[in-house]
């Protein structure tokens, strides 16, 4: 026995939830090893012995060979004498005080369930929550680590003997596999109308299916909580849904049941296709064709569709092909407007009433309620729009040791984020912090957080804003428990977030374009047309779009014919009665407006770009008003010319960019009947030769050939698609986000890099 060896491993990173320790009991036993492996609240932890040859055959198996749902952030190997064990096991959990791991998300029905699923031998034949190693909800069950059943919303639920023995079988796919159920032990559905059960399991489902095909709109309680749906071929039953639930033109997701329905409906290129059937299944935008059945109503004024593939067995089993049933379900979020998505059986039933014509419910509780993740795919990579189900809380890896920070993030599209160690915890989608209910889900997810990876925060970042609802819990929060407050200039926090993403160590700068529609400036206006020198710890405001007033504040955000007239005696430009913004307007509006334009009279300066999209959707005929946000500028590109190469001219001189060239070049060719699309065209060409052509003037000034993209304007997919080539052959590295939004729904992270590199000295 003198030839045998010993070693201790300690494996960091997404390790629980993955199948991962039966792949070590796996390997240990392929290569003669005894020992045991078992999961802390670190990670997992190894001790093995075994000849030094297949100790070392051991651990290369473990970076070369572990489970794809795995993540290996660390793994420490540490040579001792061997133990004398004489087989190998998987031993109980140890809760070890203080330590954390990252969590896994959660995961689509993997093929070996869908199998069982509908194979009629099965004992999970058709069970809605079939689920294994590999596959099925994580992180919207998890209470507590280690990642086990007792600290998961299954805890309920105990196994019978055909599940236990499952579950305690390392070389069974269902070994420790936390949610495993069937139908004689786990949870099950019912379909609810009126306040009174009318069907049980596969009835319920047969029920549903029928009153979505009749024009029902369902709410179905789902992994991360309550999706409204309905058939989105049926004209009628979705615009009764927009009716019912307030959302006047945003869109509505799609739920379609492969990728032959996908393609039947939109134009799909092989990155669209890969993140579609990736196990995150994601919502991707992607073009509509044109003779798709889908209902326009789903998606009003625009030529592209979000649609994803079917993530749960629930899902799989609605969308089953059968002759006169849907094939294609809106999937929208199960809430009134902008409140948060509904999660529990009560809460969904008092919310949603008047929503729904019934409901399809199950008693497996929602621990964490996430709504779906929506994604674009841009040069073959996925550029993400909404970062949750299915990424989070999958941290973003930070290029240096950070203290523990919270990072309150933005008012709308907020996510948070926590630090430690390399780890930035960014949160699922929390959702616009304009009501009570949102606010709760904030604080109820910062607290989940806190427990769920130990994390005491010593710093609090927000945003300069004083009046977001983030900055105040902050500052409340920082107040009552002594905590170090640090602010971070929005637009400087985009950019960050954009360096952090891409491990930007050091402290050389970058050129930062941020571009969106509202982010409080140092001055106290409104900025969003900002070329940043950016480092973590400081920005210089290198150059901006030329302020102009904003008639009304907030009212111009849903109003855009106030832009496009500001932007008229901006440019000493006549309210001439034949443009769209000004016939939009009555003379009484007409005369206040121009009253507050003299005198400066609720009409904030900004320089945001989001904005002048407004303003030139206004003038060219395409929007007056707004329902939700963006609205005009998306709908100005829906209308672009692909094959219109002229480009408006920006004047540049000096910090501030002018836009006044633009506007003049925007009426000349409406008065003259220039067709829309051109115009449209004209404006996106304009906005992007201008980028290149100041990011030239700062190359020569600052010596720096690095360029960030980040805000809020940059999801549209026209600016980028003209943009970013245009950098590149002009010499440019192009730093774009892959991992978080551009939008707010990244900002968070950038306030943490931003406040982690400020207190640390630089």
């Amino acid at each position: 026995m003198n030839d045998l060896g010993g070693s201790r491993v300690w494996v960091t990173g997404v390790v629980q939830g993955v199948g991962f320790r039966p792949f070590v009991y796996g390997i240990a036993k392929r290569h003669s090893l005894a020992g045991w492996v078992r999961n802390t609240s670190a990670g997992v932890e190894i001790e093995v012995d075994g000849p030094p040859e297949n100790l070392q055959a051991f651990l290369t198996a473990l970076r070369r060979e572990a489970p794809p749902l795995a993540r290996i952030d660390e793994m420490r190997i540490e040579a001792c004498e061997p133990h004398g064990y004489q087989a190998f096991e998987i031993v109980r959990s140890e809760s070890l005080p203080g330590a954390y791991q990252p969590v896994s998300p959660d995961i689509a029905t993997c093929p070996d369930c869908l199998r069982e699923l509908s194979d009629p031998h099965d004992r999970r034949y058709r069970y809605p929550f079939i689920n294994c190693t590999h596959c099925g909800p994580r992180f919207t069950i998890i209470e507590d680590i280690p990642y086990d059943r007792p600290n998961t919303t299954m805890a309920p639920f105990p196994l019978c003997a055909d599940c236990s023995r499952e579950y305690g079988d390392p070389l069974d796919r269902r070994f420790h596999a936390q949610p495993v159920a069937c139908p004689t032990c786990g949870p099950h559905l019912w379909l609810q109308a009126g306040g009174a059960r009318r069907a049980e399991t596969d009835e319920a489902l047969h029920e549903a299916r029928r009153m979505l095909r009749d024009g029902a709109i369902l709410a179905i309680r789902g992994i991360g909580g309550f999706h409204l749906a309905c058939d989105a071929t049926n004209r009628a039953a979705v615009v009764e849904l927009r009716r019912r639930k307030l959302r006047v033109d945003k869109p509505f997701a799609v739920m379609l049941p492969d990728l032959r329905a996908i393609e039947a409906n939109c134009l799909i290129d092989e990155a669209a296709r890969t993140l579609l059937e990736s196990r995150e299944r994601p919502i991707v935008v992607a073009p509509r064709r044109s003779g798709s059945a889908i209902a326009r109503e789903v998606a009003p004024g625009q030529d592209s569709l979000g649609v994803m593939l079917p993530y749960s067995p629930l899902h799989h089993l609605l969308l089953e092909r059968a002759a006169g049933f849907p094939e294609a379900l809106v999937m929208t979020s199960g809430n009134l407007s902008e409140e948060p998505i509904a999660a529990r059986n009560d809460e969904a039933s008092a919310r949603l009433g008047r929503l729904a014509d019934a409901f399809l419910l199950h008693d497996r509780e929602i621990g964490t309620r996430c709504d779906d993740s929506v994604l674009r795919a841009f040069e073959g990579q996925a550029y993400p729009v909404r970062r949750s189900r299915g990424y989070a809380p999958v941290p973003v890896r930070l290029p240096w040791e950070a203290p523990p920070i919270l990072a309150a993030g933005a008012e709308l599209k907020n996510t948070f984020c926590l630090t430690r160690g390399r780890h930035a915890f960014l949160s699922h989608h929390i959702g616009d912090l304009q009501n009570y209910e949102t606010l709760a889900a904030f604080e109820d997810g910062v607290a989940h957080y806190e427990r769920l990876f130990r994390v005491q925060p010593e710093i609090i970042a927000h945003d300069l804003h004083p009046d977001y609802l983030a900055t105040r819990y902050a500052l409340d929060r920082a107040a009552r428990e002594g905590l170090q407050a640090i602010a971070v200039q929005h637009h400087h926090a985009h950019i960050a977030a954009c360096m952090a993403e891409h491990s930007i160590a050091d402290d050389r700068p970058v050129i930062g374009v941020a571009f969106d529609g509202t982010g409080y400036g140092d001055d106290g206006a409104i900025w969003g047309g900002e070329f940043l020198l950016a480092q973590y710890t400081e920005y210089r405001r290198a150059a901006h779009l030329a302020y102009v007033p904003m008639p009304g504040g907030d009212a111009a955000v849903h109003e855009p014919w106030r832009l496009a007239l500001a932007w008229l005696q901006k440019a000493s430009l006549p309210w001439d009665e034949q443009l769209a913004p000004v016939q939009a307007a009555s003379l009484e509006a007409r005369a206040i407006l121009g009253r507050q334009l003299e005198l400066g009279l609720n009409a904030p300066l900004t320089s945001s770009i989001g904005r002048l999209f407004d303003a030139v959707a206004a003038l060219s005929g395409v929007r007056q008003c707004v329902n939700y946000e963006a609205q005009a500028a998306i709908e100005l590109e829906t209308q672009i010319d692909l094959d219109e190469e002229e480009a408006y001219p920006f004047e540049v001189d000096g910090i501030a960019i002018d836009p006044v060239p633009v506007i003049r070049a925007v009426v000349a060719d409406v008065q003259a009947g220039v067709a829309r699309a051109a115009i449209s065209a004209k404006f996106h060409n304009g906005v992007a030769g201008m980028v290149v052509q100041v990011c030239h003037v700062l190359t020569k000034a600052y010596g720096v050939s690095e360029v960030a993209l980040s805000g809020g304007v940059w999801q549209n997919m026209a600016l980028l698609e003209r943009t970013v080539p245009a950098l590149r052959r002009d010499g440019f590295t192009v730093l774009l986000h892959r991992q978080v939004p551009a939008n707010d729904g990244g900002l968070a992270l950038g306030q943490a890099a931003v406040a982690a590199r400020r207190a640390q000295g630089g």
